[in-house]
């Protein structure tokens, strides 16, 4: 008798336990989550990494060097290539512009220009950061490189000048 002969009269799926149906059933009394504890209690669920109360592995094993992940600043990036490949001839090209070309999703991000490929077309080109070899091949296709950086938002600081023309205003 091979397998599939097997299935064919037995059925393709095997039925699922029934728990708590009597000690006839062979899972009655505990249902198979043995005597006491956590486990045995409903809305118990174990942490992935949790071992039992012994120090889980990730925390035994040792902690080496440092990582600059957290403070990435992620950009849109965009060769030069696919500019050359999708805009005209003296087009200008701003994020908005390349969001309505479909080569960038959204204007959340930074615009970054790498210098991957070749430039045939003179394009006026404003972005976050360029590459040194984009900026190059830019200005030598007879095109403009616009430099605008995203500045981050700072608190004013107070000075003490500001404090004494807010005291006279206030004070009359």
């Amino acid at each position: 008798m091979m397998i599939h002969e097997i299935t064919e009269k037995v059925g393709k799926y095997k039925a699922r336990k029934r728990l708590g149906r009597g000690d006839g059933s062979g899972h009655g009394k505990t249902s198979g989550r043995g005597h006491k504890g956590a486990g045995s209690r409903a809305g118990y669920k174990r942490r992935p990494y949790f071992e039992g109360g012994q120090m889980s592995f990730i925390r035994r094993m040792p902690k080496r060097g440092f990582s600059n992940a957290r403070f990435r600043r992620p950009y849109h990036i965009v060769n030069l290539k696919t500019l050359d490949a999708r805009l005209e001839d003296g087009a200008v090209v701003t994020p908005e512009t390349l969001v309505e070309a479909g080569i960038i999703r959204d204007t959340d991000l930074p615009l970054k220009v790498l210098g991957e490929g070749d430039l045939t077309k003179k394009l006026q080109i404003t972005a976050a950061k360029f590459s040194a070899s984009a900026k190059a091949k830019i200005e030598a296709a007879g095109g403009a490189v616009t430099e605008v950086a995203k500045v981050k938002w700072t608190r004013p600081r107070a000075t003490k000048a500001g404090a004494q023309k807010k005291e006279k205003a206030g004070n009359p």
